[in-house]
C-alpha cells in the first residue's frame, strides 16, 4: 500500500520527523563517506599500493554516482522516495559486505567493488534525500536546511577516523616497524593477512546497521513528496524546451563536480599532503577529522548567517573567496601550518554544497527529479581531482600542485555563487 502524497503546505507544517529522519541518513552518509580519507592509508599499507592505486579507493567510491545517479532517478519515480532511500540503505549493506570480505581476502579490485557498490547506494540515497530536504520548506532557505543535515554529516563524519583508527589502524607505527623487520616473505604476508583482516567485523556489524536502518525508514512514517509539484511554483518559463533549457543548471553541476573535487582533496588527501612533509601514516591518521571539524563550524556559521543576513549565492561567493585564501596559504607554509589551511578548507567548503545544490535545482519544476540526479553525478569530481592530484605529485612538487588544482575550480565556484547560478533565469523570466 503506497503512502499517499501531501502537499508542500502540510508538509512544512510537520517537517519535524522528515527532519530527523533524513537527519539519521546524513550521519550514515557523513560517517561511510569520510572513511575513505583512512581508508586510502588503510589500503596502501595492506596491499602494499603507491599513492596512485591506493586513490583509487575514492575514485571507485566517487565514480559509482556517475554511472548510478541516473538509474537511480529511474528507480525512485517507481519506488517513490521512501522506499529507494530503504533500497539504498540495502545495497549499502550489501557494498559493505563484499568490501569487508574482499579486503580480508586480500583481493584488491574485490575490495574496490565493494566500495563501488557502497557508492551506488549512497547515489540513490542522495538522489533522493537532496531535493526531498531541498523542498520540504521555501527553496530560499532550502542550504539552511541543508546545512542541518549537513552538521549531521560531518559529525558523522569527523568521528569516523577515530572510530575507524581505534578499531583499525591502532599501533600503526609498531605494524610499519614489523613489516619493516619482516625475516621473510612468508612473514611480511602472514603480518600483512592480519592487518587487513581487522577491517571484517566492523564492516560486517556496519552491513547489519544498514540493513536494520532500511527497515526502520521503510517502516517510517515520512511523507511522500513529489519534487515536480513542489519546486513548479517558480518554474521558468521554458521547461517546454526540456532539461538542456536551463543552463544554471549545468553550470551547477559544473560547480558540484569542481566542489566536491576540493572537498575530497582538504577531506580525503590532507593525509596523503601530510605525509608529503615527511609525517608518518600515525601522524596524520586523524587529519581527515580535522577537516570535518572545520566543517561543522562552517555549517553552523552557515545556519546562524543564512538567509538572515546574507543569501545563499552571495554565502557561495566568500566561501569561495575563503577557498582560495587558504589555498594560497597552504603553499605559502610548511608542515602542520600547511596542514592547517588545508583542514581550514573545512570551512570554507562546508557552505558549498548546500548553497550549490538547491540554486541549480531552483524553477526546475517537472524535470526536478532529472536536475538532480544530474547534480549528483557531479559528485564524480570525488574521483577525478584526487586521482590527478596523486599522477601529478609524482612528478612536481606537491604543494604546488595542490595550489593549482585548487585556484581554479574554487574561482569557478565564486563565479556560479555571483553570476553563474542567474544565467537563462533572468532571461526566461523576464
Amino acid at each position: 500500500m503506497s503512502a499517499t502524497p501531501v502537499t508542500v503546505e502540510e508538509t512544512r507544517h510537520s517537517s519535524l520527523l522528515p527532519m530527523i529522519i533524513i537527519g539519521v541518513l546524513f550521519f550514515i552518509f557523513g560517517f561511510v563517506t569520510w572513511l575513505n580519507g583512512p581508508l586510502i592509508t588503510f589500503v596502501k599499507l595492506a596491499f602494499d599500493l603507491d599513492d596512485v592505486n591506493a586513490f583509487l579507493v575514492p575514485m571507485a567510491f566517487y565514480l559509482s554516482y556517475f554511472f548510478l545517479a541516473l538509474p537511480a532517478s529511474a528507480v525512485l519515480k517507481r519506488t517513490g522516495m521512501k522506499k529507494g532511500m530503504g533500497l539504498g540503505l540495502f545495497i549499502m549493506a550489501i557494498g559493505a559486505v563484499l568490501f569487508g570480505q574482499f579486503v580480508t581476502m586480500r583481493v584488491y579490485p574485490g575490495a574496490l567493488t565493494g566500495l563501488f557498490v557502497i557508492g551506488a547506494g549512497l547515489s540513490l540515497l542522495q538522489t533522493a534525500s537532496n531535493p526531498y530536504i531541498s523542498i520540504l520548506g521555501p527553496i530560499d532557505s532550502a542550504a539552511q536546511r541543508i546545512a542541518f543535515m549537513g552538521i549531521c554529516n560531518k559529525i558523522a563524519g569527523a568521528l569516523a577516523p577515530f572510530v575507524f583508527g581505534a578499531l583499525v589502524m591502532s599501533n600503526i607505527g609498531t605494524f610499519d616497524k614489523q613489516i619493516a623487520a619482516a625475516a621473510s616473505p612468508t612473514e611480511r604476508d602472514a603480518l600483512l593477512n592480519a592487518f587487513a583482516a581487522k577491517v571484517h567485523m566492523p564492516y560486517m556489524i556496519m552491513a547489519g546497521l544498514l540493513v536494520l536502518l532500511a527497515i526502520w525508514v521503510v517502516r517510517s512514517s515520512l511523507p511522500e513528496i513529489k519534487p515536480s509539484g513542489a519546486n513548479s511554483e517558480r518554474e521558468i518559463g521554458h521547461a517546454k524546451g526540456g532539461i538542456f533549457s536551463f543552463p544554471h543548471l549545468w553550470l551547477g553541476v559544473l560547480c558540484l563536480f569542481l566542489y566536491v573535487g576540493v572537498e575530497v582533496m582538504a577531506g580525503d588527501a590532507i593525509g596523503t599532503y601530510g605525509q608529503g612533509f615527511g609525517m608518518t601514516p600515525e601522524d596524520t591518521k586523524h587529519f581527515t577529522s580535522y577537516t570535518l571539524f572545520a566543517m561543522l563550524i562552517g555549517y553552523i556559521a552557515g545556519l546562524l548567517l543564512i538567509p538572515r543576513f546574507v543569501s545563499q549565492q552571495r554565502y557561495l561567493a566568500i566561501s569561495a573567496v575563503l577557498g582560495v585564501i587558504f589555498s594560497i596559504g597552504s603553499y605559502l607554509t610548511t608542515g602542520y601550518a600547511s596542514v592547517g589551511f588545508v583542514a581550514a578548507l573545512g570551512f570554507a567548503n562546508a557552505m558549498m554544497w548546500p548553497a550549490i545544490f538547491p540554486l541549480a535545482i531552483k524553477g526546475l519544476g517537472s524535470l526536478t527529479e532529472r536536475g538532480s540526479a544530474f547534480l549528483i553525478m557531479g559528485i564524480a569530481g570525488g574521483a577525478i581531482v584526487p586521482q590527478i592530484f596523486a599522477h601529478l605529485k609524482q612528478h612536481f612538487d606537491f604543494q604546488a600542485v595542490f595550489l593549482c588544482l585548487m585556484i581554479p575550480c574554487y574561482l569557478y565556484i565564486l563565479y556560479y555563487g555571483y553570476a553563474g547560478h542567474q544565467v537563462g533565469q533572468r532571461r526566461a523570466q523576464g
